[in-house]
């Protein structure tokens, strides 16, 4: 087969586009058209593949400000000719499922989130905005989000990362959706063999991501708390921070392998789709206190390799601190880490592989027997 990858914007390396890695594995062949690249952010292993990046990658600071471009950004995929493909395999959290495909070709596509700020969070995003961007929002939003459930309707096949995010497919596009959880490299974790006494969040540093409640908690307990990343909240969270939070900004992939290894326990207080990081830090035998809601309620066991906080509060939160330490010696780091094996390279890799190859004949046979009618 002829297989092409489709994805949203190459401008990092995070959980999607460990995804895209993941399936360059398996179909090393396939070429990958993205609506922005920036080279010099990715990995080798996906610049050893053939790219191709939208007509949006010629307007000057697209590669910087690529956020800004989404109006065009339905035009751009739709200029992409996939007519030479017999798979296409579409990676969406941003557009990316808007391509168009002939009738004989099977488009798959791997789904991480509907567009969060065109449907359950967009009166978020909108409180937000300033009052400029706020009144172009209101008729941009409900023109995207026309396109969105468009765009929806020529997938032949979903798959959805979290059973949280299949559930949000079916309440926006009405599409049932295969659930496989994403790539994590646990083997690039290890348990160590003596802890530190800090506390660690790891992340971008966005406002759904509740940076601000971990920030707040640990400063009021007093208690040492690491965050390691960057983003447009660090400016605030650096002004909330008490003396007993260290924000060290981004760093090498080596020391946040450090400090997964070391740390007390990892604290998630965002609701996510899947979250990867609680799920490397429990490769690292360490313990999640998360928020219990989203992608967190599959990854983490309460009470056995972590511990929820059921309210999106410092006081709830605080609390959860406080019932850890209480049971903290419980906790079994090689059992923690043997939990986290379910979601690994090799086993995103079978599920995938057998789930696409199941579909792709099931679509040709059926377009064989139209053709034949």
């Amino acid at each position: 087969m002829k297989v092409a990858i489709v994805h949203y914007w190459l401008v990092g390396m995070r959980g999607g586009e460990k995804v895209v890695e993941a399936l360059c594995d398996l179909y090393p062949q396939a070429d990958i058209f993205s609506l922005v690249v920036d080279f010099d952010a990715i990995s080798d292993k996906l610049k050893a593949q053939t790219i191709v990046p939208s007509f949006v990658q010629r307007i000057p600071g697209a590669r910087k400000y690529y956020q800004n471009f989404l109006p065009i950004y339905p035009m751009a995929l739709e200029q992409f000719d996939l007519s030479g493909y017999d798979l296409v395999l579409s990676s969406e959290s941003g557009p990316a499922k808007g391509v168009l495909t002939r009738p004989e070709t099977c488009h798959i596509c791997y789904c991480h989130t509907p567009m969060r700020y065109l449907w359950d969070m967009y009166h978020d995003y909108r409180r937000d905005c300033g009052w400029l961007k706020r009144l172009a929002m209101v008729p941009l939003a409900h023109y995207l989000r026309q396109w969105d459930l468009a765009s929806a309707a020529r997938v032949d096949y979903f798959v959805a990362n979290s059973r949280h995010v299949s559930q949000r497919i079916d309440k926006h596009y009405r599409r049932s959706s295969e659930v496989i959880h994403p790539p994590v490299d646990t083997g690039s974790f290890t348990v160590a063999s003596e802890q530190g006494d800090f506390y660690l969040m790891v992340g971008q540093l966005v406002k759904y991501k509740r940076p601000d409640l971990a920030v707040e908690a640990f400063s009021r307990l007093g208690k040492p708390l690491v965050i390691i990343g960057e983003g447009e909240e660090l400016g605030r969270l650096k002004k909330l921070a008490g003396p007993s939070v260290q924000l060290l900004g981004r760093q090498p992939f080596s020391v946040i392998q450090d400090h997964y290894s070391r740390c007390r326990a990892f604290v998630f207080p965002g609701e996510e789709d899947f979250g990867i990081t609680p799920v490397e830090a429990q490769a690292a035998g360490r313990p999640v206190l998360a928020y219990g809601r989203g992608g967190a309620l599959e990854t983490v066991i309460d009470g056995k390799t972590g511990v929820f906080f059921a309210e999106p509060t410092v006081d709830s939160l605080v609390e959860a601190v406080i019932r850890y330490e209480r049971m903290a010696e419980s906790f079994d780091p090689l059992v923690i880490r043997e939990h986290s094996l379910a979601f690994d390279r090799s086993v995103f890799n079978a599920k995938i592989k057998s789930f696409i190859d199941a579909r792709v004949a099931e679509h040709f046979e059926r377009f064989r027997g139209q053709v034949s009618t």
